[in-house]
C-alpha cells in the first residue's frame, strides 16, 4: 500500500487541451503570428506555460519578450475560460474517492501555473481532501526538478518509499525519477505511450481504476 499519491494535472486528471489551446491561439492572433491546431499543443505543453509560448511562437520570435507579450494575452483570458472546455477524465473522480476513502493521502503537482491549478482542482474535485496542491510557484523549478515532489512528501510527512506519482508524459516520468518515487505512467493523456516507455517507469496504466490495485 502507498501512503501518497501525488497526481500529475493536465493530461492525468483532467483533460484541459482545448482550453489551453484556445487561450493560446487568441493571444497569437492579437499579436500577429499564427495558430495552431489543437493536436499541436499536446506536444507544446508539460514544462509549464512560459515554455508553452515558446514553443507555440515562431522561431525566429522565441525571446523572452514574445513570451512575456504572449502572457500578458494568455493569463486573463485563460482566467476566464479554463473551464470551458476542461473535463476529468472518465473514471477520475471516481478513482480519488476509493483512494480517499482507501486511506491514502492525495496531493496534485502540476506545471500550470499556481492560481489555475488550484482553481481548477477546486471546481472539479471540490471533495477531495488533498493534502497539497502545488502548481508552478514563484521561486521553484518547474518539474523535471524534484522540488515540487519534494516539498509534497514534506507536506504530507511521507517517506519517498511510501509515494506514488501518476502523470502522462516523459516529464512527469523524469520528475518520479529524480525524486526517488515510484512513478506510474497513464496512457489517456496528452503524449504518446512510447514517450512514457521511454523513461522504464515501474507501471504503465490504460484506464484509473488500475490505480486502485498498485495504491491499496
Amino acid at each position: 500500500m502507498k501512503k501518497l499519491v501525488i497526481f500529475d494535472l493536465d493530461g492525468t486528471l483532467l483533460n484541459t487541451i482545448d482550453d489551453l489551446a484556445r487561450a493560446t491561439n487568441q493571444a497569437l492572433a492579437a499579436l500577429g503570428y499564427p495558430t495552431h491546431d489543437v493536436a499541436a499543443y499536446r506536444y507544446f505543453v508539460g514544462n509549464g506555460i512560459n515554455k508553452l509560448f515558446e514553443r507555440a511562437l515562431p522561431p525566429e520570435r522565441r525571446t523572452t519578450e514574445e513570451v512575456a507579450r504572449v502572457r500578458e494575452l494568455f493569463i486573463p483570458y485563460y482566467d476566464r475560460h479554463n473551464a470551458d472546455f476542461s473535463r476529468p477524465y472518465e473514471a477520475v473522480p471516481e478513482l480519488l474517492r476509493r483512494l480517499d476513502e482507501g486511506g491514502a493521502r492525495l496531493a496534485v503537482a502540476s506545471n500550470k501555473y499556481q492560481a489555475a491549478t488550484r482553481e481548477l482542482v477546486a471546481r472539479f474535485f471540490p471533495g477531495v481532501p488533498f493534502v497539497a496542491v502545488f502548481g508552478q510557484r514563484e521561486g521553484v523549478p518547474t518539474k523535471p526538478d524534484p522540488r515540487v515532489v519534494e516539498d509534497i512528501l514534506r507536506e504530507a510527512g511521507v517517506a519517498r518509499e511510501e509515494a506514488l506519482y501518476v502523470g502522462d508524459s516523459g516529464v512527469d516520468m523524469r520528475t518520479a525519477l529524480n525524486a526517488g518515487v515510484e512513478a506510474c505512467g497513464v496512457a489517456w493523456g496528452f503524449r504518446p505511450v512510447e514517450e512514457l516507455e521511454a523513461f522504464h517507469p515501474a507501471h504503465l496504466v490504460s484506464h484509473p481504476a488500475e490505480i486502485l490495485r498498485l495504491a491499496l
